[in-house]
């Protein structure tokens, strides 16, 4: 149940034109949430600091939706609000600039959570950044650390999947209310980051994702981590902007070098350029953390030993070499006796479809009548799984 004091938070969080900074000021100088919410205009005019927009909004007490309504859908969802003034709150988001009034839980947060790495990057990634993405992910929370990302399309979805494909914890970070699932093609996932993690979100629970949102929302991810990890962008993505945000709040900022040709390297080199940390495995992330940090991971892990790893291994970064993929056209793989467990119904539909010793891509399309390009998503999926592996000439073998 919320508290008077965490309800009346609510309220100051629903008044529009009232920033972060604003609302710890004006507590501190009346008193309370509630002092503020009370206040009068003779007050607000004895309060020099205030604006005369803000004074207004204040006195107006416009709210972007009715407080009842807000409180109603928190009860629904059955979120959590956690404000700057509880123990709960994330300490290293508190050493931010402007650290959210409060924050809206879908989930649970846990004290190893202050373990975070944040990975982001482009939405319209290519295989490349996706694979990355999930690959550092993955093994990531194989050592017991936290991923967090912005639930995004692109290279955010993929940090989460991996994330949870190793049982590991992993924190979304929304640029909308918790009422809402953006974007819609992630609501398969919704409840898998709530059981192993939590959604995250300052806005209001009816908010929709507005692009002024998202700016704001990257300084929560680069605020609750110890470094951010920028996987394949633009000059022009919005992941840049984390990137930044984490350099001027003295995290560490990381790069994965890309494709030379391709116009989603040019926003990571330019980072490296500029003295961001280059990276190709996760051990390269880890050696450049705080020794201490990593003596905490070190000892704290549950799924360092051998005895913990997946039975499929998981390849490093690094695309495999020629050889390799020699080595792997030789190969010969007999169909599998039964279905692959933890497959969706399009995953169940391609797999099959890949005939012994292999199929093109494009028969693979005519068997099952599925979109080439969810087709292509499909089979990258079954590929990090290690259910499937890609040959060369876009050939797909079974591995079981």
């Amino acid at each position: 149940m919320l508290s008077p004091e965490t309800t009346n938070l609510i309220h100051l969080n629903l008044i529009q034109g009232i920033g972060s900074k604003t609302v710890p000021f004006l507590i501190e100088t009346l008193g309370s949430a509630e002092a503020v919410i009370n206040a009068s205009a003779q007050e607000l005019d004895g309060i020099d600091e205030l604006t005369p927009s803000i004074r207004k909004s204040l006195a107006d007490k416009k709210l972007g939706s009715p407080l009842e309504q807000e409180l109603q859908l928190i009860e629904e969802y059955g979120c959590q609000v956690v404000t700057i003034y509880d123990k709960e709150y994330p300490s290293l988001l508190k050493e931010v600039d402007s650290p959210p009034l409060l924050l809206y839980i879908r989930g649970k947060l846990i004290p190893e959570d202050a373990f975070s790495i944040a990975l982001v990057g482009s939405r319209e990634a290519k295989d490349y950044g996706r694979r990355v993405s999930y690959q550092l992910a993955y093994q990531l929370a194989q050592r017991g650390i936290t991923v967090t990302s912005g639930f995004a399309q692109g290279i955010d979805t993929y940090a989460h999947r991996g994330a949870l494909e190793a049982n590991g914890r992993t924190l979304a970070v929304m640029g909308n209310g918790l009422s809402l699932t953006y974007p819609s093609g992630n609501s398969d996932m919704e409840e898998r980051v709530i059981e192993s993690g939590a959604l995250i979100s300052e806005f209001p629970m009816g908010m929709k994702p507005r692009s002024e949102n998202f700016p704001r929302r990257n300084r929560i991810i680069s605020g609750l981590t110890l470094g951010t990890v920028v996987v394949e962008a633009s000059s022009r993505s919005g992941a840049l902007i984390t990137a930044r945000l984490a350099s001027e709040q003295g995290r560490e900022v990381f790069a994965v070098p890309g494709e030379i040709f391709s116009e989603l390297s040019t926003g990571t080199h330019k980072l490296i350029d500029n003295g961001a940390k280059l990276i190709s495995t996760v051990d390269d992330l880890l050696d450049a953390l705080p020794q201490h940090l990593i003596n905490h991971i070190s000892t704290n892990s549950p799924n360092l030993g051998t005895e913990n790893k997946p039975e499929s291994p998981q390849p490093s970064i690094i695309t495999k070499s020629r050889e390799n993929e020699k080595t792997n056209t030789e190969k010969k793989v007999s169909a599998p006796s039964v279905t692959p467990p933890d497959l969706t119904d399009d995953e169940k539909t391609v797999f099959y479809a890949i005939e012994v010793p292999s199929s093109h891509i494009d028969t693979i399309v005519r068997t099952t009548k599925l979109p080439i390009n969810q087709v292509s998503s499909v089979l990258l999926m079954l590929e990090l799984k290690g259910i499937v592996q890609q040959l060369p000439g876009k050939q797909f073998a079974k591995n079981i």
